[in-house]
């Protein structure tokens, strides 16, 4: 289907709440999401594409065929999105690892004697399901930790089949286990009540398994039954030990988790940050090519359902960078699946705003560490591509700049900067010879008419994918008729400073300026390409001062040709210590007759 076709198909959609899977013309489902009202928002993406992004101009671009689903509200709409993104895992939608990668624990209450197993999915089965865990081995750390708390067993033996058949094992005679497999050990009652204490903690609600076993000892020790409520004063120095080792299991029962999105250059990032009674417990990462100019609360609108909707323990607060739409509805699922509020907030100040950006900063980190220079340099190049509207990507640049000290000794510097590295080996200086003193638009248009000339010359670099100019619209003009007189066509740009002469912005041929401070990434480039050239120019434009001033200093000495004033600044260094130097040291380079005279002309004699 054409484009126009889709959007006619997508204005006959109801104004109702729904999910949409955009399809190819393989039939296979390239996008899924989620919408207040179907019509609307799956109109937008048939209509005009400067209001997408790069990835979803691509993703519109080869949908051939859409399906919807209705439902009854956002929130429906919600959970069937994130259905729908596991099951058909879309390129197009940011996804997170697959399942099989994050283990969960599993507890079959309808054994008389349950045990808690791994598993690596979560199943329909009626059973309780725990997670997911960070890996395998965090998954058995918090198995051992919790039984170990309890005091439950973690040995091969079936109950109740081999109760009293043999000797209880290790665990027991070190204080692990209270030796269910003892024939005068603890009940089948008790074991349960254990097991459902294990799988609060597995919950999330170890403060309220702590109270109640702190009850049950009260209530003991008023009993008399003083042994019962040592046992549970263990019990309970266990579980605040496991509190405040709560890392073991992988923040699944933390107060608060911590979010930060970075996006750079060729890859996002998001990391999210565990923290329990205000201790820091954990961190987890996940880092995903994208569009660079996808948006942090498009991210997080994309990630957080994911991540969150398949686990059974949540935190109480979620701390977010920004706020995003479906913020509400995702608050509500979270808060309705553990039957308690979820809280989803956007700090602006104070300490919580600083934990904000500190998962912040190691999203930062993780993305930059994993993103090569070559994919950095890619993705930068191909986003100043489409900023610019250039014809092909800027592999080569070419960028001029003009240099003057009060109109004298004015001089231009050409550098190349090749996959966004300098190529030093193709930079080139000129001497500026035929423009008017402190006329820079045609000191620009020379030094561009002389490059120019050499097109076609094997010694020369090749022309550029694109031309920078150091300056605004007047020097970018002047390149421009320098080029219409060689009959040459390059983009063409100028690099616009701000008050501490720093690039701000690109200005084209037409005058538009294109603001870069938003594209960390190109203002980098481009600011270093502009620095380099300036620097370049500048020290060739002191070189040339510094050989006029010693020539003028000099110049009209009977005998005193290049290559003895060479000679000189050879051995005195400088100009100063030449006017500062004795006749006698002056015989010592030069004839003593020249020595003589140039001794006279510098002390006006």
């Amino acid at each position: 289907m054409t484009r126009e076709e889709l959007l006619q198909v997508a204005e006959s959609l109801p104004l109702s709440p729904g999910v949409y899977l955009m399809m190819d013309k393989t039939g296979l489902v390239i996008y899924v999401g989620k919408a207040k009202k179907l019509r609307n928002r799956v109109s937008q993406y048939f209509q005009s594409a400067s209001r997408h992004n790069e990835k979803t101009r691509l993703m519109v671009s080869q949908v051939e065929k859409f399906d919807t689903i209705v439902v009854r509200s956002e929130f429906e709409a919600l959970i069937l999105e994130n259905s729908l993104i596991k099951r058909h895992q879309p390129r197009y939608n940011i996804l997170l690892k697959d399942d099989k990668g994050y283990p969960f624990v599993r507890l079959d209450g309808k054994e008389e004697y349950p045990r808690f197993t791994m598993v690596s999915k979560a199943a329909e089965d009626g059973a309780q399901y725990f997670g997911p865990f960070g890996g395998r081995h965090e998954t058995r750390q918090a198995l051992h930790a919790v039984s170990a708390a309890l005091k439950l067993p973690t040995c091969t033996r079936r109950f109740p089949r081999d109760i009293g058949k043999e000797r209880p094992c290790l665990n027991y005679h070190i204080g692990k286990c209270d030796g269910f497999c003892r024939a005068d050990g603890p009940d089948g009652a008790e074991y349960r009540r254990r097991m459902e204490q294990a799988a609060g903690l597995f919950s999330g609600k170890l403060r309220q398994v702590s109270a109640a076993m702190e009850q049950e000892m009260a209530e003991a020790a008023e009993n008399w039954e003083f042994e019962k409520a040592a046992a549970l004063r263990d019990r309970i120095q266990a579980l605040s030990v496991l509190s405040k080792e709560q890392q073991v299991i992988a923040g699944a029962c933390a107060d608060t988790d911590v979010w930060g999105i970075y996006s750079g250059a060729a890859k996002c990032g998001a990391a999210v940050l565990h923290i329990e009674n205000g201790d820091l417990l954990g961190r987890e990462m996940e880092v995903f090519p994208t569009a660079a100019d996808t948006g942090e609360g498009e991210i997080l609108s994309a990630v957080l359902s994911q991540y969150y909707l398949a686990r059974n323990a949540l935190p109480r607060e979620i701390l977010l960078p920004c706020a995003f739409e479906g913020a509400e509805t995702l608050e509500q699922a979270l808060s309705e699946r553990v039957g308690r509020k979820v809280r989803l907030h956007v700090p602006q100040r104070g300490e919580r705003s600083h934990l904000v950006e500190m998962a912040r900063q190691n999203a930062r980190e993780e993305v930059e560490r994993i993103t090569t220079e070559s994919e950095r340099v890619s993705r930068t190049l191909t986003d100043l591509q489409k900023l610019a509207s250039l014809p092909t990507l800027p592999k080569r640049m070419e960028s001029y700049d003009i240099s003057h000290l009060g109109g004298q000794d004015t001089v231009a510097s050409m550098v190349v900067f090749a996959d966004g590295k300098p190529l030093k080996r193709d930079y080139r200086k000129f001497a500026v010879e035929t423009a008017d003193a402190g006329d820079d638009y045609a000191a620009m248009y020379e030094v561009l008419l002389r490059r120019l000339s050499h097109a076609e010359d094997e010694k020369f670099p090749p022309l550029p994918d694109v031309l920078l100019i150091d300056g605004g619209l007047g020097q970018v003009n002047a390149a421009l008729a320098a080029q219409r007189e060689m009959g040459v066509e390059l983009p063409t740009l100028g690099m616009v400073k701000d008050d501490r002469h720093r690039t701000r912005a690109l200005v084209t041929p037409e005058g538009a300026e294109l603001g870069i401070s938003q594209s960390p990434h190109i203002f980098a480039l481009i600011g270093r390409i502009q620095e380099e050239t300036h620097r370049f120019a500048i020290t060739f434009q002191r070189q040339k001062r510094k050989k006029r001033t010693f020539r003028s200093r000099l110049d009209g000495v009977t005998g005193l040709g290049p290559a003895r004033k060479s000679a000189l600044l050879k051995h005195f260094g400088t100009v100063r210590a030449v006017e500062k130097a004795a006749e006698e040291e002056l015989s010592a380079v030069l004839p003593a007759a020249v020595a003589n005279a140039l001794w006279k002309h510098l002390h006006g004699e």
